[in-house]
C-alpha cells in the first residue's frame, strides 16, 4: 500500500476500515491457505468459470490462488500484444512462465526422424521464432516433440537424424539460456510417434549433450507408456528439466485416477526439484465446481510432509 492510499484509509470511519479489511482478508483467503511446496503451473482455460474468459484475469486468479507459475502450449500463436500484456501481468504477480510448444508437430508424418533437410530447416526456423516469443514472455522452457516415426528407416538411423536436428537447435538456444524439453508421448493417445519412453529421451539428451536439451517427463504419458514411474524418474533425473501432470485414466487432476501423486511429489520434492510441474490435464467436473475441485486436489496432494 502506498502513502496516498494509506492516508485515504485514515480518513474513513473505524467501521468502514473494519469492513474493508475484512473484505480484503476474505478475497485473499486462498492465498494464505494455498502455499504450495511444489511449483505447479495451471494453463489458460483451467479456471475460466471462476476467473472469466480474459487471459489477464485468469493469470491474476492463478496468482491469487497461490500458484507461482503458468504454462501455455499455444503462446507462440497468440497476438504479440497479448503476449506482452501477459508477460507484464506475470512480472507484476511474480508468476514464472512455463513451457509453450515451440514448433509444428507432425502427428502422422515423419519429419525429424526422416533426416530430410527441408524438414530440419523448417524445424530450426520454428526454433528461431520460438526464441523471440520466449524472450518476449520471459520463458526458459519450450516443448519439442520430434514427430512421427519413419517406417522406411531403421530406428538407429532415425535416432541419429533426430539427434543431429536437436544439436543444431541447441546451438541456437544456448546463447539465450533457453531449454527445449523433449516430451515422450504415449502410444494410446498418440500412436506412431518417434519419442515414447523416458529411457529413449534420456539416451537422446545424453547424446545431444547440451544444457538446452532436457526431458519433459509427463507423468500421465509415462504411466500409460511404461509405468514404473518413480524408478524411471530416478534413472532420468539428471536430464529432467520439467514435469507435467495428469491422472490416468482420464487425464484429469490428481486424485481422480490410479497414480499415487502424493508419493511421486514426495519423491520429486525430496530430490530438491525447484522447477515447474505443469498442470496439463482437464477438469474432472464441469464449471466452477470442477475448477474448485482442481485447486482442492492440488492442496491435497501437496501435503506430503
Amino acid at each position: 500500500m502506498n502513502r496516498r492510499s494509506f492516508s485515504k484509509l485514515l480518513g474513513i470511519s473505524s467501521l468502514g476500515l473494519l469492513s474493508e479489511t475484512s473484505a480484503f482478508a476474505k478475497s485473499n483467503q486462498s492465498v494464505l491457505q494455498n502455499s504450495f511446496k511444489l511449483n505447479f503451473a495451471p494453463h489458460l482455460g483451467m479456471f475460466r468459470h471462476l476467473a472469466g474468459n480474459d487471459p489477464i484475469d485468469q493469470l491474476n486468479f492463478m496468482a491469487d490462488q497461490g500458484f507461482r507459475s503458468f504454462e501455455d502450449n499455444d503462446m507462440r500463436n497468440r497476438d504479440i500484444e497479448l503476449q506482452e500484456k501477459m508477460a507484464e501481468t506475470m512480472a507484476k504477480r511474480n508468476l514464472k512462465m512455463g513451457v509453450f510448444v515451440a514448433h509444428k508437430i507432425y502427428w502422422q508424418k515423419p519429419n525429424l526422424a526422416s533426416g530430410d533437410q527441408v524438414m530440419r530447416d523448417e524445424f530450426l526456423d520454428y526454433i528461431k521464432k520460438a526464441i523471440a516469443v520466449a524472450k518476449r514472455v520471459n520463458a526458459k522452457w519450450i516443448t519439442v516433440v520430434p514427430g512421427h516415426v519413419d517406417l522406411r528407416q531403421n530406428m538407429a538411423y532415425q535416432t541419429t537424424h533426430v539427434i543431429e536436428s536437436l544439436k543444431q537447435a541447441t546451438a541456437l538456444l544456448e546463447p539465450y539460456g533457453i531449454v527445449m524439453v523433449l516430451e515422450p508421448l504415449n502410444f494410446r493417445d498418440h500412436p506412431g510417434l518417434f519419442l515414447t519412453q523416458s529411457p529413449q529421451a534420456y539416451e537422446i539428451c545424453k547424446s545431444v549433450n547440451s544444457p538446452s536439451c532436457k526431458i519433459l517427463f509427463d507423468i500421465y504419458h509415462q504411466q500409460i507408456q511404461e509405468g514404473n514411474l518413480i524408478p524411471n524418474i530416478e534413472k532420468c533425473w539428471d536430464e529432467i528439466g520439467y514435469f507435467q501432470i495428469g491422472d490416468n485414466p482420464g487425464r484429469k487432476e490428481p486424485t481422480t485416477g490410479e497414480i499415487n501423486y502424493i508419493n511421486i511429489f514426495k519423491y520429486i520434492h525430496s530430490r530438491g526439484f525447484d522447477g515447474i510441474l505443469g498442470m496439463e490435464h482437464g477438469n474432472s467436473l464441469p464449471d466452477k465446481e470442477g475448477e474448485q475441485a482442481v485447486i482442492d486436489a492440488y492442496v491435497k496432494v501437496d501435503q506430503f510432509i
